[in-house]
């Protein structure tokens, strides 16, 4: 497989590959279940739990100031895709409409098709995480988390949800599908935190 589809890494490049990574010749899809099909007239995105509740629309999040990123994107599969172009809305501007509750301190993303996973809240509304809807100049493909997916650059890409419709804010940390069957609960590529057992 390496050579056809993967890489390894060269020296210039070392710094930006965590340990146990292969840079990848595309943008592999992987997927557990059914891709939902979602059109953006009929997205919607809620918040709840330990925030006041609201409802938004895409219009809503068009409304928002957009903005184009460059992040390298990194999958406990052990590939690493790097300079993936992105157009979306920063996590700290959509934070901005939302009221939480001081108790708050994680978050569970909830998306269509029935996927959650759990981040802390202070891994959430790190600056350089966005909400995307646009990936090298296109429409986010479902098969990518279209309409809309977030992007958390600095974990493995499982937390980096796809088909992405809510927050739900809590007090206590809580184990979203992968971390139940598995997974770690924060997953920090650099400290290779792919399964459970040591967190």
């Amino acid at each position: 497989m390496v050579g056809k589809f993967f890489q390894k890494p060269g020296a210039e490049q070392s710094d930006r590959v965590p340990p146990g990574q292969y840079l990848t010749k595309g943008f592999p899809v992987l997927t557990y279940g059914d891709t939902p099909r979602v059109n953006r007239e009929q997205w919607q995105f809620k918040v709840w739990g330990l925030a006041q509740p609201k409802t938004l629309t895409w219009e809503d999040f068009m409304a928002l100031p957009q903005h184009d990123f460059t992040a390298d994107f990194h999958c406990v599969t052990r590939w690493s895709k790097l300079d993936v172009k992105w157009t979306g809305v920063k996590v700290t501007d959509f934070m901005q409409l939302i009221e939480i509750d001081p108790k708050a301190a994680y978050v569970m993303e909830h998306c269509y098709g029935g996927y959650t996973t759990n981040i802390p809240l202070e891994d959430f509304l790190r600056e350089e995480n966005f909400f995307a809807h646009t990936v090298f100049d296109e429409p986010l493909p479902a098969e990518h988390g279209g309409p809309m997916r977030l992007v958390v650059p600095h974990l493995y890409a499982w937390k980096s949800a796809k088909w992405i419709n809510g927050l739900e804010f809590l007090e206590q940390d809580e184990l979203g599908f992968w971390e139940r069957n598995g997974y770690h609960r924060r997953g920090e590529p650099w400290a290779e935190e792919r399964y459970s057992g040591g967190f």
